[in-house]
C-alpha cells in the first residue's frame, strides 16, 4: 500500500465493506486517528463538535423571537434546567445536571436571570441554602420558546425513520461515554507533563 503522504483535516468515514467502516488509506496519517477504532471514535466526536455548533445556533435563533433574544446561551440553557423541574434548585444540582464544574460562571448567569425577572431566588424548606425558580414571565417565554421548537424541528424530525428507537440509544451511548471521558480527564491529572527533549535527549527546561 502506498504511503499517504496528505493530512486531511478530519477523518473520511466509508463503508467500502463488512469488516471495516473505515478507508484506511485516508486517515492513516492524521494523528488522532492511527487506527479505525481512534478514527472512528475521532468523527464521532467531529460530529458531536459539529451537531453542538448547529444546537447552539439553533438555540438562540428560537429564543431570539421567543422574547429570549437578550440570554447568552449558557444563560438560555440554565433557564431551561431551571424550568424543567416543579421545584426550585440549588445552583450546585443546576451544574451538576450540566455536567459543569464552573459553579461561579453558572452563579453569575443565575444572577442575569434574575435581574432580567426570568429567574427568582426562593429559601429552601430548611431556610438554609437559596434555590432557583422561573417566574412567571420565564415559564411564559419559555412556553412560547416550546410551540416554536415544536414548529420548527420536532414535527420536522419525526418524521425519520425509527428516530425515537435512535434517539433512545445515542442519548445513551453518549452518557456511557460522558462518564468514560470524565474519567479518562481525572486519570491524565496524575500524568506528568510532557517536556520535549533538547539536542542531547535531556528534558528540554526551557519547553
Amino acid at each position: 500500500m502506498d504511503q499517504i503522504t496528505a493530512v486531511p483535516r478530519n477523518p473520511v468515514i466509508v463503508a467500502h465493506n463488512m469488516n471495516s467502516m473505515v478507508d484506511t488509506k485516508r486517515y492513516r496519517s492524521w494523528h488522532l486517528a492511527r487506527t479505525e477504532h481512534e478514527a472512528l471514535t475521532t468523527e464521532f466526536e467531529w460530529s458531536l463538535l459539529r451537531f453542538q455548533e448547529a444546537f447552539q445556533r439553533f438555540c438562540l435563533q428560537v429564543a431570539s423571537i421567543s422574547g429570549l433574544g437578550s440570554l447568552n446561551y449558557s444563560e438560555l440553557i440554565i433557564l431551561h434546567v431551571i424550568n424543567m423541574q416543579s421545584h426550585p434548585q440549588p445552583s450546585a444540582l443546576i451544574a451538576r445536571q450540566l455536567n459543569r464544574d464552573d459553579l461561579p460562571n453558572i452563579q453569575y448567569s443565575l444572577r442575569k436571570l434574575i435581574k432580567q425577572g426570568l429567574v427568582e431566588k426562593v429559601k429552601d424548606t430548611g431556610g438554609k441554602t437559596y434555590c432557583f425558580d422561573a417566574t412567571d414571565k420565564g415559564r411564559e417565554l419559555l412556553q412560547h420558546y416550546a410551540r416554536l421548537r415544536h414548529e420548527l424541528l420536532t414535527e420536522q424530525t419525526k418524521n425519520i425513520e425509527q428516530i425515537d428507537r435512535k434517539l433512545f440509544e445515542t442519548g445513551r451511548l453518549i452518557s456511557l461515554l460522558t462518564g468514560l471521558y470524565d474519567e479518562a480527564g481525572r486519570i491524565s491529572a496524575t500524568y506528568s507533563p510532557y517536556m520535549a527533549e533538547d539536542e542531547d535527549g535531556e528534558p528540554d527546561s526551557d519547553a
